[in-house]
């Protein structure tokens, strides 16, 4: 079963959350731990699990030959992500770092002046410890675009998935391209949210997201007795989402967090009782 921990908005829990469940399901289950926050990972933190280096995440790379380019301009016309730039009469100007690697540029080109290469985007990392397996990916520095990096991490990981019982996705903060591509092919999805008004306006735009991608959501509320649970259970109750538990904002839960070990409380048994 795949799982999403989600949840719109930036520090709200939810790699504490992953961390926990995924360390507690570990004890009696085979589980995978997918860290898909590729610009900032922090799981093997959490569980102080040393990482290795399993590959680097190539992507395809147009090149331009000018000795046969017309400057017709037709390649810029194709990019939707604007990483080129055409101005009459001069050979195209391209933007790698906006590159997502589509190589509609590559196939448009009536003459062939565009051929294929490719760059480093990132890399993938794996580790073991507290009885589950851990993969995660980090972007390079000065790449703009993380979605190809969650897919490749996806495709790396999900290779053997018949062998996990639970296979984790902890996501990045927001809505955007590359949390949905973590969230795609997910069972459900975890929301971890906070009582704040930017915890609410997030955790609506997530829960909006899965019910469009079809994903049953459950919401966790952390740091519940800091603000006003009425603001998340009422997007809760519009979205027909569960409030599986709350985790309250205690200072025994910051200093495990601090020590790189998985939180024990009794909140996350609810989320455990509930997956199973």
């Amino acid at each position: 079963m795949k799982i999403a921990i989600t949840g719109g908005k930036g520090g709200t829990g939810k790699s504490t959350v992953a961390t926990a469940l995924a360390v507690e399901l570990a004890k009696d289950k085979k589980v995978l731990l997918m860290d898909a926050d590729t610009d900032c990972p922090n799981d093997h933190l959490i569980l102080s699990i040393e990482r290795k280096k399993e590959q680097d995440i190539m992507q395809l790379m147009p090149r331009w030959d000018n000795s046969k380019c017309i400057k017709c301009g037709r390649c810029a016309e194709v990019c939707k992500e604007n990483a080129i730039v055409s101005v009459k009469d001069r050979y195209p100007i391209f933007v790698k770092d906006l590159c997502n690697g589509c190589g509609a540029c590559i196939l448009s080109c009536p003459v062939d002046a565009i051929t294929k290469d490719k760059q480093i985007i990132g890399t993938i990392y794996s580790g073991k410890g507290h009885g589950l397996d851990l993969v995660t990916a980090e972007m390079r520095i000065g790449y703009e675009e993380a979605s190809p990096i969650v897919n490749a991490l996806k495709k790396f990981s999900l290779k053997d998935e018949k062998q996990y019982d639970h296979i984790f996705i902890d996501t990045a903060a927001g809505s955007h391209c590359n949390v949905i591509s973590a969230l795609l092919g997910c069972e459900k999805a975890i929301a971890v949210t906070e009582p704040t008004p930017l915890g609410a306006s997030d955790l609506k735009l997530i829960l909006k997201l899965c019910k469009v991608l079809d994903i049953p959501a459950s919401v966790v509320l952390n740091r519940a007795d800091i603000g006003d649970k009425k603001l998340i259970q009422d997007i809760a109750k519009k979205y027909n989402a569960k409030i599986i538990t709350e985790i309250p904002y205690k200072k025994e839960i910051l200093e495990e967090y601090s020590r790189g070990e998985p939180i024990k409380h009794e909140s996350i048994n609810k989320i455990i009782d509930e997956i199973r």
